[in-house]
C-alpha cells in the first residue's frame, strides 16, 4: 500500500489540480437561472502508483471531477499539471499522446463498447492507434491482454451482449492497461455488477495497480468498497473536497463533520442516526462565500455562514476543510465502519 507521506507528497505527484472550477451554464430557456457550480476550488494530488478514492453522495462532483482531469470538460479556472503541461488550457489538437496516458473504466461497461465489434476489434483498435506493438503481433497481444484479466481465447471472437458484465468489465480493464496509461479513473466500476463478481473485479484493479504501478482515481459512493481498495480518499460534497487523508485515517479518525454522518450511516448503528441541522432553515446571506455544508451541520458557528473554510491540515497527510473539525480522537463509534 501507498504509505501516508507518499500519498500526499506533491513532489511525487504524477498529477496535481489546483484550484479547479468548473461552471455549467444554465439552459437559455431559463433567463434567470445562475450558471451550476459542478467543482468548486478542488485541489489535490495524484501520486504515482496510488489508488486515490473519490467518494460522497450522488450529485457531489466525483464523476466530473474524474472527467475533467482526463479532459473531457474544459475547466472554468484552475490548473491541472501532468507532463510539464497545463491540461486546463491546452488545446484539443494538443492532446496527441497524452490521451494514451490518461484512460477511463466506466460504470455500465455494455455501453462503453461499440455493439458491432467483436471483443478482439475493441481491444485491438487502440493497439493499432497508439502503435503499441507491431501489426502483425496484434492478435497475440490481444489473447495476452484476456488472459492477463482472466478471460480465455475464446472471448476474443464474441461480441459485448454475449458476455455477462463480471466479463465485459475485465474487457474493459484490459483495454483501459492495453495503452500502459500513466493514470485511469475508474467510475464505479463494480456499481452494476452483481455482488458475486464485484470483489472479482476489485481484486484485478488491485492487482493490475500493483503489476503495472498505474495510478488509480475509484469513484465510488461505498465506502466499503473504497476501505478495501483506495490508499487515500477524498471525500466530496456539493463539488467541494472536504476531507483528504490515508484510508485508515479518514475511517478511524473523521475530522469533517460530513465524513462521520456518512461513516455513521454506512455503519447501521441505531443509534448513530445523523442529526445534523438539516431540519432546522438558516438565512445564508451569500452561500457562495459560506461554508456550503452549513446547513446541514450541527456544530456550525457564525463564521461558516459568512465564510468558507480552506482545505486545511489537521495530521500529517490528512487535512478537512471546516472551522470546527472534530478531534483527534473524539469521534465516537466509528471503529470497524464498513469493514
Amino acid at each position: 500500500m501507498i504509505s501516508e507521506s507518499r500519498g500526499a507528497a506533491a513532489s511525487d505527484a504524477t498529477m496535481q489540480v489546483r484550484e479547479l472550477v468548473l461552471d455549467f451554464g444554465a439552459p437559455q430557456r431559463f433567463r434567470n437561472a445562475h450558471p451550476l457550480r459542478a467543482l468548486d476550488s478542488v485541489s489535490l494530488d495524484i501520486a504515482q502508483g496510488e489508488i486515490l478514492g473519490l467518494v460522497g453522495e450522488s450529485g457531489s462532483g466525483k464523476t466530473t471531477l474524474g472527467k475533467t482531469i482526463l479532459g473531457a470538460y474544459k475547466p472554468t479556472r484552475g490548473r491541472i499539471l501532468y507532463a510539464g503541461r497545463d491540461l486546463a488550457t491546452l488545446p484539443p489538437g494538443s492532446w496527441g499522446l497524452l490521451r494514451r496516458d490518461l484512460q477511463m473504466i466506466f460504470q455500465d461497461p455494455l455501453s462503453s463498447f461499440n455493439p458491432r465489434f467483436t471483443i478482439e476489434s475493441s481491444l485491438a483498435l487502440p493497439l493499432r492507434l497508439h502503435g503499441i506493438c507491431p501489426k502483425g503481433s496484434v492478435s497475440g497481444e490481444v489473447a495476452a491482454l484476456l488472459k492477463r484479466v482472466g478471460l480465455g481465447p475464446e472471448h476474443a471472437s464474441r461480441y459485448p451482449h454475449e458476455l455477462s458484465g463480471g466479463q465485459l468489465q475485465r474487457v474493459a480493464v484490459a483495454r483501459a492497461i492495453s495503452v500502459k496509461p500513466r493514470i485511469i479513473v475508474a467510475d464505479e466500476p463494480v456499481s452494476k455488477l452483481d455482488v458475486s463478481v464485484r470483489a472479482q473485479i476489485l481484486n484485478l484493479l488491485k492487482r493490475m495497480n500493483r503489476e503495472t504501478g498505474v495510478s488509480l482515481v475509484f469513484i465510488t459512493h461505498d465506502l466499503g468498497v473504497a476501505r478495501f481498495l483506495c490508499d487515500r480518499i477524498a471525500v466530496m460534497y456539493f463539488g467541494r473536497i472536504v476531507e483528504i487523508g490515508a484510508t485508515d485515517q479518514v475511517f478511524a479518525d473523521p475530522r469533517h463533520p460530513y465524513t462521520l454522518s456518512l461513516l455513521r450511516a454506512r455503519s447501521a448503528v441505531p443509534d448513530a442516526v445523523i442529526t445534523d441541522a438539516d431540519e432546522v432553515p438558516i438565512a445564508i446571506a451569500d452561500p457562495a462565500q459560506a461554508c456550503n455544508y452549513a446547513p446541514r451541520c450541527a456544530r456550525r458557528i457564525a463564521t461558516c455562514t459568512q465564510n468558507r473554510p480552506a482545505l486545511t491540515t489537521q495530521d500529517k497527510g490528512h487535512s478537512s476543510a471546516c472551522f470546527v473539525p472534530i478531534e483527534a480522537g473524539t469521534a465516537e463509534r466509528t471503529e470497524g465502519i464498513a469493514s
